[in-house]
């Protein structure tokens, strides 16, 4: 079904002039702009605590947009959104009614652009504020630093919204790629088939950076990779991988299924954990400081920068089925991806040929930055003799679609105001993650070492075999 413009409301950015604001929300609001995919009527109002005005916020986001928009900046265009565009000082003490009186509509969506820890006074001051009628708010992750901090949050938020008015956004559920597990899975008779433990033998997903903490160093201590990246980005692609099928595809029903892999994964020993943190070293040709070394970090710092765990999800469809799952920074390549590996066939029936090993089957979803899928499968090679060899059936999304998928953002923001909670992280999904982990955190297994721009620590073996994880293309 094409997208529609949403109902008329406003739109309320909290934390506007900051770096979430001007890389990814402006630039997507101002392609959504593009293709009539706004509420006709309603504003665009940045607030933050600066003496701004509307010219001044309007600068910005041209600038914005000029340096991180997908499609280029066209006058035209850019001067229509820019009439949208209004700035809202707020006073120091964080008080809010300014935004009572700047908005247009008794409909709006608040946006709170701004670091964790300001959640909940933000929260608090839109019901001090007397603006609870007809808002929605929109938090990004992390929510919450641990499971209590997770349920703490969760009771300030129902204290001013209900459940259906509360979209927390993870950006990865944005992707196309992401969302196309759902297509894949369930609009494929082949594939649903032989998903289960009867045909897959570990299922296996990597999201690995080449950059380092990028000047967040300070943010980075209190987080580390476990917090950052598998409590959120990876359990939710897991959950998509793993879910069984949906009654439907209402949100609801989609989100039920997700709920119940989170709440089926085992408790986490921390020996089924590998954490590591990179040194100096060399990362695509240029040398390059460890994190103890980066800026505002402790030069005795035991943050992970490097997670690796084999975890596994008590449910009939997947009992005995490891999934390994790694992330990192200062890793040789940025690579995100899902790798299903098939058991192996029953019975080798080319021994007698000279062909010891046969490869197994895989299937390979990339989700960034080669968008795409890939199927591995057994073929012989031409000639006399019987020599069977791995080939690969390639999907990649630019190739077939002539088009590059839309940032995550764009789709993510448009659902919000929609009101479709397909993609977003409903309250029980945020606190099974973090009890999953949990384990993990209160009692966290020692740091190992590895020189950036390698795979991670050697130890990361006890997880998987070397084998398992596939080094020579950066993935699992």
């Amino acid at each position: 079904m094409p997208l529609k413009a949403p109902p008329d409301q406003d739109i309320v950015i909290v934390g506007a002039t900051g770096d979430l604001a001007q890389r990814k929300l402006i630039p997507a609001l101002y392609n959504l702009h593009r293709q009539k995919l706004l509420p006709e009527k309603g504003q665009i109002i940045g607030a933050a605590p600066f003496e701004w005005d509307d010219q001044r916020f309007r600068d910005l986001a041209e600038s914005a947009v000029k340096e991180f928009s997908r499609t280029p900046l066209q006058k035209t265009i850019f001067a229509s959104f820019a009439e949208r565009l209004h700035f809202v000082p707020l006073p120091a003490d964080g008080d809010l009614s300014p935004l009572g009186s700047a908005s247009t509509l008794d409909r709006r969506i608040a946006y709170l652009a701004v670091p964790p820890s300001a959640f909940t006074s933000l929260i608090e001051g839109i019901k001090t504020a007397g603006l609870v009628e007809g808002t929605s708010i929109i938090i990004e992750k992390p929510f919450g630093h641990d499971l209590k901090s997770a349920e703490e949050l969760n009771r300030t938020l129902h204290d001013v919204v209900p459940e259906q008015r509360i979209f927390r956004i993870d950006h990865y559920m944005g992707k196309e790629t992401v969302q196309n597990l759902l297509v894949f899975r369930f609009g494929n008779s082949l594939f649903e088939r032989v998903w289960n433990r009867e045909a897959i033998a570990r299922v296996e997903i990597t999201v690995a950076e080449s950059i380092g903490v990028d000047g967040r160093g300070k943010l980075y201590e209190e987080i580390g990779a476990i917090r950052d990246i598998v409590q959120n980005h990876m359990f939710q692609v897991l959950s998509l991988v793993a879910m069984d099928p949906p009654l439907s595809f209402d949100a609801e029903a989609i989100r039920n299924e997700k709920v119940k892999v989170l709440e089926s994964i085992q408790p986490i020993h921390p020996h089924d954990v590998v954490r590591g943190q990179y040194t100096e070293g060399t990362v695509d040709g240029e040398k390059v400081v460890g994190y103890r070394q980066e800026a505002d970090v402790s030069p005795t710092s035991t943050t992970e920068t490097y997670a690796a765990l084999r975890l596994h999800l008590e449910s009939w469809r997947w009992s005995g089925v490891p999934f390994l799952l790694r992330t990192g920074k200062r890793l040789p390549t940025r690579d995100t991806r899902v790798v299903i590996t098939f058991h192996d066939v029953p019975l080798h029936l080319f021994k007698t040929a000279g062909v010891h090993t046969l490869h197994r089957n895989r299937l390979v979803v990339r989700i960034q930055p080669d968008e795409g899928i890939a199927l591995s499968f057994v073929a012989k090679q031409p000639g006399p003799e019987v020599t069977a060899q791995a080939v690969d059936m390639n999907f990649n999304y630019g190739d077939s679609f002539k088009t590059s998928p839309p940032e995550a953002y764009e789709r993510l923001l448009h659902d919000a105001l929609e009101g479709d909670h397909t993609l977003f992280i409903r309250e029980d999904e945020v606190e099974h993650g973090w009890a999953a982990v949990e384990p993990v955190i209160e009692a966290p297994p020692p740091i190992t070492f590895y020189p950036a721009g390698r795979w991670g620590p050697e130890d990361a073996a006890r997880i998987a075999s070397p084998s398992h994880w596939d080094e020579s293309v950066g993935s699992v």
